[in-house]
Parts: structure tokens; sequence; C-alpha cells
């Protein structure tokens, strides 16, 4: 599966975007020499990217992200090292972007360098197992509001419909129409169906373009 330079992932609250940047990072790390993985989210202080902070410099991989995460500090500031993301364009660069409009806003920062450069996806990260996200409609009116607060229009999607460590194969399967609906409405393509690793096997040539997780545990 390619993937551009640039990778943001946004979705709403809940999507499961967080556990899916730290999973694809670890994931081009083994293709790309150089990985950084961006935590822009300022809003959502609950279930941050610094959670898997361990493996990731295990791996080699850079993080970036608010110095107070991880903490019980949760101040709307990023870190000023944000702009090497655009900068630097010798790295392959995950960006975790807010889950609504007001998270998203912080993609402003370096929204000129991101469309100047022309080397990014905006992928919509949905799960039809959120409260708000249960219908079609409802995820692509979130969505409108995200591009609207970041200024970049999504580009692909991703189905991570989920319900945790308790999700099965045919809650998967259950959630494609929602995932196909979603693209229809939009016009965009499926990227990718992301599943927990140990449905992987199950699901293999039933759904197309599959991409397994391994659940990020959440430091307490």
């Amino acid at each position: 599966m390619d993937f551009k330079r640039l990778i943001l992932l946004s979705g709403h609250y809940g999507s499961g975007k967080t556990n899916l940047a730290v999973n694809l990072a670890l994931q081009l790390k083994k293709q790309r020499e150089r990985v950084t993985i961006a935590d822009i989210d300022i809003v959502n202080p609950y279930f941050r990217t610094s959670d898997s902070r361990g493996d990731l410099m295990e791996n080699g991989i850079r993080l970036i992200c608010s110095d107070f995460a991880g903490s019980n500090v949760d101040l709307p500031a990023l870190p000023a090292d944000i702009y090497s993301l655009t900068d630097d364009p010798g790295q392959t660069a995950i960006i975790d972007v807010g889950g609504d409009d007001r998270g998203a806003l912080a993609l402003g920062r370096i929204r000129e360098g991101i469309l100047r450069e022309n080397n990014y996806e905006m992928l919509l990260v949905i799960n039809r197992f959120r409260p708000l996200t249960r219908t079609a409609g409802q995820t692509v009116e979130i969505m409108r509001e995200i591009e609207a607060a970041g200024g970049i229009s999504f580009t692909a999607v991703v189905n991570n419909s989920n319900l945790g460590a308790q999700t099965t194969a045919g809650d998967v399967l259950d959630s494609m129409a929602y995932a196909h609906e979603v693209c229809k409405l939009t016009g965009l393509p499926l990227k990718m169906t992301s599943v927990n690793e140990s449905l992987f096997e199950q699901l293999s040539g039933k759904i197309d373009h599959l991409f397994p997780l391994r659940l990020q545990k959440k430091i307490q």
C-alpha cells in the first residue's frame, strides 16, 4: 500500500485515529529510513500518541507532541518543532490531527507548507460504532466541519469501525456498507480497512486493503 510523504489522520473523537497513527508509523519504519509521528491534537487530553512513546523510541521513530502530553496539565500549545514537518522533506511524517473542528484549527499552523509541497494525503478515519458517527450522513457532516477548520480537504477514507477488544469479524464486515456509503457521499476512495491483528487472518480475502492493528495501551 502506497503512502505520501505527509499522512494526515483526522476523524471524530473515538474513531481510533491515534492508534492508527502509531501503527502506521511502526509499519512505515520498516520501509522508510526516517519516520516521524506528530500529535497536534491539542484539545483531547485523554488518549495521546505519547502513550506509545516507548514503542516509538525503541523503533527509531521520532515523536513530536506537546510537552504536557501524558501529564495532568492540558494546555492548548504546540511544540516549536512542528514546523520541521514541512521544512524537512527527507522524512515521512504521520500527523495526528484533532478530532473535531476545534482540534483541526491547529493544522492551520503548517497548512501553507503542506499545500505548497503537495505530497500529502488527508485520511478521514471513521468508526460507525461511535455515537455521533453511526450513519454516513453524520460522519460526512463532521468531516465537512474538520475540512472547514483545517483548510485542507480529505483525500481518502479509512474504515476503522471497531468496538475495541470486543470487536468481531462480523462487526467489521457489517461496517463495510457504511464505509462505502461515506465514500459514495464524499466521492472519496476507501484507502483501507484497519482491524485488530487478531482478526486479520479471518478477514483476509473478504475485505480489500486490510491493515492490521496492535491496540495501543494507554498509560494510566
